[in-house]
């Protein structure tokens, strides 16, 4: 797993809870190291271990606590060259479901080596779309489920979304869009320092 990815898990789980319970998870765990390195890269097994443990230090299920760190992918000040990144795909929430087929390339533009999932959308029907990940690692769907259900927000959209679920190397999410104007949603500017 590539250390950004890692690093960004780390991120949320100090900014959230706390540095002592991200020290915790590194000692209990015998990491041999205080935070990942961005640009290394890691066995996936330890980055399970990482997000199993914490969720069960939490009390909470890994899915949720995955969906809480795509929430905060979006919500978070720290983090919101993310959230520009998937702005970037549309005027509207429509607009910006259609465009995350290409959400791996807009991320392999920024980091090379960033193993994304393959992401596939399909509107079933007017306001309806289901939209299909895929990778050997499960847990993207949560992420992109918990980042998508802050993105209505940030667009001022109502939505419902749920994580239908997986089956191999895929996993499932259905959107039904009930009010595309919901209310006013977050200002976004292209332009860096504008909002």
């Amino acid at each position: 797993m590539h250390g950004l990815i890692n690093r960004s898990i780390e991120s949320f789980l100090r900014g959230t809870y706390g540095h002592k319970y991200w020290r915790d998870i590194v000692n209990e765990l015998d990491l041999g190291f205080e935070s990942f390195e961005p640009m290394f890269r890691y066995d996936e097994a330890l980055t399970r271990s990482v997000v199993d443990h914490a969720a069960q230090r939490l009390g909470k299920s890994k899915d949720v606590l995955l969906e809480d760190f795509g929430t905060s992918l979006i919500v978070d000040r720290r983090s919101q060259r993310v959230r520009r990144l998937l702005r970037f795909g549309g005027v509207t929430f429509t607009e910006f479901l259609h465009s995350l087929e290409d959400l791996p390339g807009r991320a392999r533009l920024a980091v090379a080596e960033i193993d994304m999932p393959d992401i596939e959308v399909d509107e079933l029907e007017d306001g309806e779309f289901s939209i299909v990940i895929r990778h050997t690692t499960s847990g993207f769907g949560h992420v992109i489920l918990g980042a998508l259900r802050a993105l209505a927000d940030d667009y001022g959209a109502l939505a419902y979304l749920e994580f239908v679920g997986r089956n191999d190397d895929v996993e499932q999410i259905s959107v039904h869009l009930l009010d595309m104007a919901y209310s006013e949603g977050r200002l976004f500017e292209l332009a860096i320092g504008a909002e």
